[in-house]
């Protein structure tokens, strides 16, 4: 026989019988952690306990007398009362009764006895980014998260490709409105959408904040949110490059300075930003880190470098690399040029022709032809070329304390 006890409350009083009651809050606050298999909602639960806070009383009270009656047909079973019989009558356990059962201790115990389903397979075996997103969107529409004004969320990127999580934060965005909401989020993508502004950069004990950039600077990131403005912001120094081309050659010129070493395994990040580098200069002055870029002076070294880096002139974070002859307008020529003694060595890399390709204006064109392509071949070449000064004084100051 079991105790209905789901028929019983419980209450809380002092010694001189005064009921105790709960001092309320100012702020109610919610924290929803989806990486794991349980999560926080005020405090550790699955996700039956949240499903079960949203019943009416009497669904809880059908639901405990359902649990309850299963449990009491697992203990009249003739099987387990045989097993019963068996325990009983070993001596050696203890001169007393021994039996199994199950927990009937626990008030509603069957909200850890649930599992819950989708499309009929188990939670815990579903895809990790369904997981997130069930996990959280149960969380958010939990009734003490409406209640709460304040809503802590634990990297909301675990697991979710771009698309599935553009539409997470959005339904974040919808469903907490009006309330305060704080990511923690190591993501590039989640600190775009919610916009710059918005972030706190936390390192050292300090704090700091974007809420000096420019309104069109977060207008910017918001909208192209595939920038990667936290891979420069937690790096210990980026280098950032217009394109693939740059970024594979400075590598395989900073591997060769610094035995087979990348930039990447010495905290030097290499960011392709295509031609938004004064919007990431602007981060970088704001946050005081060190950033140089890598760029082509487009013909005109005056106009394109140092007129429009003017403001960075003076800098000691940022720094700025260019060649200054305006006939060596963009990366190809500036290596046919650094191997102008060479061409032979330079042709054999490509994988070209040196009784065809026979001038530096010829090489130089078809590297333009084929930007990537030629550089994908110099990074992983067995030989390695010359390269051009103002790359050389890159990786230089890479070096620098």
């Amino acid at each position: 026989m079991t105790i209905p006890i789901e028929f019983y409350k419980m209450t809380w009083t002092t010694f001189a019988r005064d009921t105790v009651s709960i001092r309320t809050l100012p702020v109610k606050s919610v924290m929803i952690d989806s990486s794991g298999t349980r999560f926080q909602n005020g405090s550790d639960v699955y996700i039956s306990k949240i499903i079960k806070d949203d019943l009416i009383e009497k669904e809880i009270v059908d639901l405990s007398q359902a649990y309850r009656k299963m449990k009491e047909t697992f203990m009249s079973d003739k099987s387990v009362a045989a097993i019963n019989t068996k325990i009983t009558g070993k001596a050696d356990i203890s001169t007393k009764t021994v039996h199994i059962s199950v927990d009937l201790s626990a008030k509603n115990s069957w909200e850890t006895s649930l599992m819950t389903y989708l499309e009929g397979i188990p939670f815990h075996q579903i895809g990790k980014g369904e997981q997130c997103l069930i996990k959280t969107n149960l969380a958010l529409a939990h009734k003490k998260a409406k209640e709460s004004n304040l809503i802590l969320i634990e990297e909301p990127e675990n697991h979710l490709s771009h698309t599935k999580l553009n539409q997470f934060i959005k339904s974040i965005q919808q469903k907490c409105e009006g309330k305060q909401i704080i990511v923690s989020t190591h993501s590039s993508f989640v600190a775009n959408k919610l916009s710059l502004k918005n972030l706190i950069l936390l390192h050292n004990r300090k704090e700091i904040r974007l809420t000096a950039l420019k309104s069109d600077t977060y207008d910017f990131f918001e909208k192209l949110p595939g920038y990667e403005t936290l891979r420069m912001i937690l790096s210990k120094k980026a280098l950032l490059v217009e394109g693939p081309s740059d970024e594979l050659v400075f590598q395989r010129a900073y591997k060769d300075s610094h035995a087979n070493t990348l930039p990447i395994e010495n905290e030097i990040d290499i960011i392709s930003v295509g031609t938004s580098f004064k919007r990431f200069l602007e981060i970088a002055e704001l946050v005081q880190k060190p950033v140089a870029v890598l760029t082509d002076n487009d013909k005109d070294y005056a106009t394109k470098i140092t007129k429009k880096y003017k403001d960075y002139a003076g800098s000691m974070t940022i720094k700025i690399f260019a060649d200054s002859d305006n006939s060596l307008n963009t990366l190809e020529p500036q290596i046919v040029r650094a191997n102008a003694g060479n061409l032979s060595n330079l042709c054999d890399i490509l994988g070209i022709s040196a009784t065809i390709y026979k001038t530096e204006e010829a090489i130089s064109e078809y590297m333009q032809d084929n930007k990537t392509e030629c550089a994908m071949k110099i990074f992983n070449s067995a030989k390695s070329i010359t390269y051009p000064k103002y790359i050389l004084d890159a990786i230089a100051w890479c070096n620098e304390q």
